[in-house]
């Protein structure tokens, strides 16, 4: 019994008549519908810690006024932020790219919300995957086109299926479509430490994962690259075994030495069908 092909970048590329399509934003009206609750929800919420102390004022004070007038300020910044955003998606917001023609890439169609343009691939500097990494882990993986003329930056819309994109295949389709044409494919990687706390670091398994590499080569790597570490005890075990504790590794150093291991997978072929873990 065969088991069924995995098509890696399912939901974001497709085929098309003209070309090979990049998605970035699924659903038009979706992605404006969000764009509208935010710019809704977003001065109320940054108004909170003003308007408490402005409540607390009008009731010892009883002069209401003054709060009638911060909430025609909060109505104010709505009607002001809301047609920005919509403004701001409709002309700025990449939907998609194609790749044309089929084989061999001579250009690339961009479409926005509104209109499309077109960039030949002998004008294209240089391609970056960025992948981005947030709170829980979250991923984001943003396409920045740099032309002459400047950068495009194509980022993922609401409910994208590009946060489930492995970065590998992801970079793998782009140099496939744009190598031959000796447009150069970066892979970076951006780490919000501010957002990512110990305990969304990564463990042992996780880092064997990330770099493919046997499990008893992590801490060899870890020590060599000087990752930072946490040990604490997880709440789940810290009452029936309090000195149960989980050692994690800074995601930031784990991805650059993941970005250097496959650099160096790339330029170090297989032999006889194996590939072994480069020394770093």
């Amino acid at each position: 019994m065969t088991t069924p092909h995995t098509n890696p970048l399912a939901g974001v590329v497709s085929a098309t008549a003209a070309g090979e399509r990049l998605v970035f934003v699924p659903h038009r009206i979706r992605e404006v519908g969000t764009d509208i609750v935010l710019g809704a929800v977003t001065p109320p919420v940054i108004a909170v810690p003003v308007l408490i102390p402005i409540l607390g004022v009008a009731l010892g004070t009883g002069f209401w006024a003054i709060l009638w007038a911060a909430f025609g300020l909060i109505a104010l910044a709505m009607i002001v932020v809301v047609p920005a955003a919509i403004f701001m998606t409709l002309t700025e917001k990449v939907r998609w790219i194609e790749f044309r023609p089929h084989g061999s890439t001579e250009e690339i169609v961009i479409a926005y919300f509104l209109r499309s343009s077109t960039v030949a691939t002998a004008d294209l500097q240089r391609v970056v995957l960025s992948e981005r990494f947030g709170k829980a882990r979250a991923k984001s993986l943003d396409v920045v086109l740099h032309t002459r003329g400047g950068k495009v930056e194509c980022k993922p819309g609401v409910l994208s299926p590009m946060s489930r994109v492995s970065a590998e295949a992801l970079l793998d389709w782009l140099t496939s479509r744009l190598g031959p044409a000796g447009t150069a494919v970066e892979h970076r990687t951006e780490i919000d430490r501010s957002a990512v706390r110990p305990d969304g670091w990564y463990s042992e398994a996780d880092l064997a994962a990330l770099w493919n590499v046997p499990a008893d080569e992590v801490d060899k790597l870890v020590v060599r690259h000087g990752i930072d570490t946490y040990t604490f005890t997880p709440r789940a075990a810290a009452l029936y075994s309090p000195a149960g504790t989980t050692t994690v590794y800074d995601p930031a150093g784990a991805h650059e030495v993941a970005e250097k291991l496959r650099r160096k997978r790339t330029t170090s072929p297989p032999v006889d069908g194996i590939q072994e873990t480069p020394p770093l």
